[in-house]
């Protein structure tokens, strides 16, 4: 029973909740699934798409964004929310460039707007982001490629492969058993294990997603919708092999 305790951001349970910070997340929970999955030398952003109206242009609709040349986001959650928070952190990019004379490293922009959350879950007057982000990239002086998570709450960690989003749990356990070096050592292998991971919880194949892949000097490459369903294909055509083996050896 929250009481009186969800009504104010500042003030927690006695069972230590902040309740608005909870709310957020679930928030973040309703959106949908976006999946980052890291190679030795390629980044992989796959998010599943609503169904757009007939009148709406797509465009406008985006779910993977870049935030600087060498930084994409893809975000679960509410879509004003990530608005602002990438607006902010486009500025924060060009600022640090202008100021430092360098590119800003991707743990930077991350923390950047952990620390943008973490604001708004302290002050009266205000509520947490409904939105959590994945950053990707490569900083300029290290090949190595990095994927940052945050949440509502302000918390950033590094990953080799997550999900965020609707049903991001059952996304995570599948990464967590399907992940390995051999398999995302080349650029295939790691597109095809984040379409993979994505297929989970999205059923209708490849209209319903967007999938970005990040290399180091490259631009932001979104593959095309028949791209993507040769991917399917091969997905589906291995679970049915998969099927017929199982069934091949209960008999």
């Amino acid at each position: 029973m929250t009481g009186r305790y969800d009504r104010a951001i500042t003030v927690f349970s006695p069972d230590g909740h902040l309740f608005q910070v909870e709310y957020a997340q679930e928030a973040v929970k309703q959106g949908t699934c976006a999946v980052a999955v890291r190679g030795a030398d390629t980044i992989v952003l796959a998010v599943e798409k609503k169904a757009v109206a007939k009148l709406q242009e797509e465009r406008t609709v985006r779910k993977i964004v870049q935030l600087d040349k060498h930084v994409v986001m893809a975000f679960a959650g509410l879509h004003a929310d990530a608005r602002v928070l990438i607006s902010r952190a486009r500025v924060e990019c060009q600022s640090h460039q202008l100021t430092v004379e360098d590119p800003v490293t991707v743990e930077y922009i991350t923390r950047y707007l952990s620390q943008i959350k973490q604001q708004y879950t302290q002050s009266n007057g205000r509520r947490p982001f409904g939105v959590s982000c994945l950053l990707a990239g490569f900083d300029n002086d290290s090949d190595i490629p990095r994927i940052y998570q945050t949440d509502p709450a302000g918390n950033y960690f590094e990953w080799k492969a997550n999900a965020i989003g609707r049903s991001a749990k059952t996304v995570h356990e599948f990464l967590e058993k399907n992940y390995s070096d051999d398999i995302v050592a080349e650029r295939k292998g790691v597109i095809k294990l984040a379409i993979k991971a994505l297929f989970e919880v999205v059923q209708s194949g490849a209209k319903n997603m967007d999938v970005a892949v990040i290399r180091k000097g490259t631009n932001l490459e979104m593959l095309s919708q028949d791209e993507i369903s040769s991917y399917i294909k091969i997905i589906e055509k291995e679970r049915e092999e998969e099927a017929q083996r199982k069934k091949g050896g209960g008999r």
